[in-house]
């Protein structure tokens, strides 16, 4: 049974087809009109999902929008202001508290683990959640790739880990994240691999950096590619917001969910901000 949230999304989804398919700018009763929806229903969608007009979300959508954001919102990380990984509080607009395996259980693949699992639905569409008892370990959206290349993916990350289907487990953290009340995150990578989704995890909401940028703060300035890689393989999308990592050029990067949900991400992000500061 789809829910708004999934049906929500699945809407963004198509519209952002549309958006790329038109020669220009799409009016409100174009876009609803492709749609299949009237042009009231369509705004109260998109009121209800993001807080702007289906007008003001399209340019948020449009590929120049991450060049934007690179001049207006552009964050410089400084890893003095860093809190720790064993720390905990405010993170931008979630409270995060977030814990790091030790090398030696990212060295064993998860061996001794048992990870729980369930789908759940979020603002962007359907994702696969797995977690320890010490927190969320892995999000994957499946719009683009489907539950079972999702499943595949998350579960070789650690293939020596007893999976174990679990959404009750699981419920209370994407509660929290959903609502932006409180959720525990717990990072099994490498140890460059964490200190790049620390650094991550200093960008605001409605913000971006670059691959650059995130290379200078873990202290590897000229290791951008191997801090590319880092980044694409954080396992907890949107709480680990690898979504804001942008070239310099301004072009997006790559995405490992599919870049149609990098860009609604980047988008439903800027909408808030902006909300926010009005």
């Amino acid at each position: 049974m789809q829910t708004d949230e999934t049906y929500h999304y699945a809407l963004i989804r198509r519209a952002l087809d549309e958006i790329d398919a038109a020669e220009g700018p799409l009016s409100l009763d174009d876009l609803a009109e492709r749609m299949s929806m009237s042009p009231a229903h369509f705004q109260r969608t998109f009121s209800r999902w993001v807080g702007v007009s289906p007008k003001r979300y399209q340019q948020y959508l449009t590929l120049g929008h991450a060049k934007s954001l690179l001049r207006n919102r552009f964050s410089v990380l400084d890893t003095a202001h860093s809190t720790g990984l064993s720390g905990g509080g405010r993170l931008h607009d979630l409270f995060i508290k977030w814990e790091a395996m030790s090398p030696g259980v990212y060295a064993a693949k998860g061996e001794g683990l048992t990870i729980n699992w369930g789908w759940f639905d979020t603002p962007f569409g359907e994702t696969l959640a797995m977690g320890t008892e010490k927190g969320l370990c892995g999000l994957a959206f499946t719009s683009e790739c489907g539950r079972d290349a999702a499943m595949e993916d998350l579960c070789s990350r650690w293939p020596n880990a007893t999976f174990v289907e679990g959404p009750q487990m699981l419920q209370r953290w994407i509660d929290g994240a959903i609502g932006g009340t409180q959720t525990q995150v717990v990072m099994i990578g490498a140890p460059l691999q964490i200190k790049v989704w620390e650094a991550l995890l200093q960008i605001p909401s409605g913000h971006v950096t670059t691959y650059s940028e995130l290379a200078r703060a873990v202290g590897a300035p000229r290791a951008v590619r191997a801090v590319g890689t880092a980044v694409g393989r954080n396992p907890v999308s949107w709480l680990i917001p690898c979504h804001r990592a942008l070239r310099k050029s301004g072009a997006l990067g790559g995405y490992h969910w599919g870049l149609p949900v990098k860009r609604a991400l980047l988008a439903w992000e800027s909408a808030r901000a902006e909300g926010k500061a009005g």
